[in-house]
């Protein structure tokens, strides 16, 4: 164990952290061999698109920079999850060192949110060519849709940065082991022997901010689309 002491605090990491898995999941290495079939027609579907719209001028749109992103923040969420859940549970290799586990849980969680913003993106792309037409191309440039995403991809590493940072505040003096397939934020933040209540506070935040309120945004267009085309296409019902 290696630990670190200021101001009359000691905090306690280990060297490493077990990540049980689906140690009770029977015919587990059936389920890891299957991942390396999913794993690589993911590789191979999102390489594919990525190429395309790199490849055929006419996709170089707002709109296809979205897209890419979306193939994109796919690809590297696979790769940061599974290849390394296969190598931990196929080849048992279940040991992972204290940094390369911050380091797992920072990736997988801030890919997973990309795609989230993503898809938010391509929503406020529908709801701009369905409610102003005529402006579709003023609004959506393909300069706009790139800062829209490059300010998702800062916004969502700082976020990410604070919350696995957060993390370096707990003292691991309980079991090293997480109860989970990665080392995921909740698991890993329940072994800690100190105050964690921030750590909670920051997840449910961030829960809420950037995996609900997208959902709720992009499902709230959809019932709008839907309310105005059927007004469009029925106005004398409408009224």
């Amino acid at each position: 164990m290696q630990s670190n002491s200021s101001a009359n605090v000691t905090f306690v990491r280990p060297a490493t952290f077990f990540i049980s898995g689906f140690s009770n999941f029977p015919h587990a290495k059936y389920y890891y061999v299957f991942l390396c079939f999913v794993y690589a027609v993911t590789l191979l579907g999102n390489s594919f698109i990525m190429c395309t719209i790199y490849l055929a001028r006419r996709l170089h749109t707002a709109k296809y920079i979205a897209v890419f992103n979306l193939a994109l923040s796919d690809l590297c969420g696979s790769s940061a999850l599974i290849p390394k859940l296969i190598d931990m549970f196929l080849f048992e290799h279940q040991l992972i060192s204290y940094e390369a586990c911050l380091m797992n849980m920072f990736f997988v969680f801030h890919f997973m949110n990309v795609q989230s913003l993503t898809l938010l993106a391509l929503a406020y792309d529908r709801l701009v060519a369905i409610c102003f037409p005529l402006r579709y191309h003023a609004i959506i440039t393909k300069k706009s849709m790139s800062l829209l995403i490059g300010s998702m991809w800062m916004f969502s590493m700082l976020l990410f940065a604070v919350l696995v940072g957060l993390v370096n505040r707990l003292s691991f003096c309980r079991s090293t082991v997480v109860d989970s397939y990665f080392c995921d934020h909740g698991p890993v933040i329940s072994l800690s022997c100190n105050g964690n209540s921030i750590n909670y506070l920051m997840a449910y935040i961030l829960f809420g901010l950037l995996i609900c309120l997208p959902v709720i945004v992009i499902t709230a267009q959809c019932f709008h689309y839907g309310c105005f085309s059927n007004e469009r296409l029925h106005p004398t019902k409408a009224a």
